[in-house]
Formats: structure tokens, C-alpha cells, sequence
């Protein structure tokens, strides 16, 4: 009776191990499909969440060519290395340091004239804007480019003639205009940027 029993045995045997294959290949694509759908959820692995911040004008940082350095006892001179990067701000009332990042002169093409504030006259004025952040300022700048316009027509046209013949009176107008055309660009893109406002002819008549 023993040895009727034997061979029954070793079928049952391989059937087990097949069960056991089945359910740890099943086990295996339970794991993968749930480590799936977290990514998926999850958005990822190391995934940075988009924040307001990240749409903002970056800061372009000063070009800075030295010298690759050499190693202890190798051969020195290495060829010149140019370090360029931008750099992200929370806001645009960022303390910017002027000798760390590269500065941008954007002249405005057309000149603004208007008439004066007493009626005596008028002020005819051609403008560069300064910015210490990347092209996408710029792109901001030409985007609004008409409600810049009509800001700086509106401050110039309040203007008093005999202020604007002195030095102070210039410095006043430049600092008007950059807060005017910074105003704009923070209603209308969220972010400032303008640094100064620099006069390319400025006639009084």
C-alpha cells in the first residue's frame, strides 16, 4: 500500500511550488501596480510642485571668466571658464546687489511728449529701462507695453518745468517713472523688475 502511495506524492509536491510561482509572480505586480498609481497620484517621484514663484523674471547672474583650477603637482593654465546662471526671488522688492548679476538697458523706441502741468509748455522725453532679470521681463515689458505708455505720458504730463531744470528734479522724474512702470507690470504680469529709468534726450520747450 506504501509504495502505491509514493507517486502520488511528487505530482502533489510540483503542484504546490506551481501555486506558490503563481502567487509571488501575483504578489510582484500587486507591488509594481501600487508603486504605479502613488506616482501617478503622487505626481511623481521628486516632483517640483509649481508654485507663482516659478513664472517670475529670474535674476541673470554676473558673467565671471577664471581660471580652471589646477591639482597638486599637475599641469597648471587650465583653459577659462564662463560662469553664467539665474537665480529665483520670491518678489520683486528682492534686495538686489548690482556687482552679482548682470544688468539690462532696454531702450523704449518711440520718445513721449506732452504738454506741462502749468500749460507752458512741453516736455519731450526719450527713455531706457534698467533690470538686473532675464528675458522674461523684458517679454512683460513689450506685453504691456501700451498701459506703459499711457503711465509714463500721465506722470510726465504732471510735471513742474521749473523742477525738472534741476538735477533734483531729473532724479525725482527718473524714480517716478520707475515706480510707475514697475506699478503697471506688477498689476498686469505680478512682478516688477524695473531697476531704474535712464533719460536718452529730454527737452523742455
Amino acid at each position: 500500500m506504501s509504495k502505491d502511495k509514493a507517486p502520488e506524492a511528487a505530482p502533489k509536491k510540483g503542484g504546490k511550488m506551481k501555486k506558490l510561482l503563481v502567487v509571488g509572480v501575483g504578489g510582484t505586480a500587486l507591488i509594481g501596480a501600487g508603486a504605479g498609481a502613488g506616482i501617478y497620484l503622487g505626481g511623481g517621484l521628486g516632483e517640483h510642485k509649481a508654485t507663482p514663484q516659478d513664472n517670475y523674471p529670474k535674476l541673470v547672474v554676473r558673467s565671471e571668466k577664471e581660471e580652471a583650477a589646477s591639482g597638486e603637482g599637475g599641469e597648471g593654465g587650465g583653459a577659462p571658464t564662463l560662469k553664467v546662471g539665474t537665480v529665483s526671488v520670491p518678489n520683486d522688492h528682492y534686495k538686489v546687489d548690482p556687482r552679482k548679476y548682470e544688468i539690462t538697458y532696454y531702450p523704449i523706441e518711440q520718445p513721449f511728449t506732452t504738454n506741462l502741468a502749468d500749460g507752458s509748455g512741453f516736455l519731450q522725453v526719450g527713455i531706457s529701462l534698467s533690470t538686473y532679470y532675464d528675458g522674461k521681463l523684458i517679454t512683460n515689458i513689450k506685453r504691456q507695453e501700451v498701459p506703459i505708455r499711457s503711465a509714463v505720458l500721465m506722470t510726465l504730463a504732471e510735471q513742474d518745468p521749473a523742477l525738472l531744470s534741476t538735477s533734483q528734479g531729473k532724479q525725482r522724474l527718473q524714480r517716478q517713472l520707475t515706480n510707475a512702470i514697475n506699478q503697471v507690470l506688477r498689476d498686469k504680469e505680478g512682478f516688477g523688475g524695473i531697476d531704474n529709468v535712464y533719460f536718452t534726450s529730454l527737452v523742455i520747450q
